[in-house]
């Protein structure tokens, strides 16, 4: 039997790519049915470069690795829908600290709450003993990876 070259493999990265998808939509879907009407894809992968006591604009737009246009763009909009400030930061007054309102820092504690939710789901799913195998497995991937980013 010959191999189709046509046929994509079924490969590592493929999984992890899948997986995140789906995982984020369910994320996404569960924080717009908790009442975060706002909350997008882009606004989650914005939000998860903001530390809940606030981060440097600058900071925020390296980690995106995204255009500075687009990213105060998003932090834009989630600005003006009373989810994030900025505010000078006291160590450089050229720079902007981007922080959570108290709404936003509400919609985090939801967040929160859905990501360990959705966590129980996969415990449950693979069984407690696979579950930490995968925790460890992918904690280890990404140790590794500091480094590159």
């Amino acid at each position: 039997m010959t191999k189709n070259e046509d046929t994509l493999p079924d490969h590592l990265g493929w999984r992890l790519w899948l997986a995140n998808r789906q995982w984020q939509a369910r994320f996404v879907e569960a924080m717009r049915g908790a009442g975060h009407d706002w909350f997008t894809d882009a606004r989650a992968n914005l939000l998860g470069h903001i530390a809940r006591s606030g981060t440097p604009q600058s900071v925020v737009i390296a980690r995106m690795g995204t255009s500075k246009q687009a990213v105060q763009q998003l932090i834009d909009g989630l600005q003006g829908e009373g989810i994030l400030e900025r505010v000078a930061d006291p160590k450089d007054s050229r720079s902007r600290i981007v922080r959570h309102t108290a709404a936003g820092l509400r919609a985090m504690r939801d967040a929160d709450r859905i990501k360990r939710e959705i966590e129980a789901e996969y415990r449950s799913l693979l069984g407690t003993e696979a579950f930490e195998v995968l925790m460890l497995a992918l904690r280890t991937m990404t140790e590794e990876a500091k480094g590159v980013e």
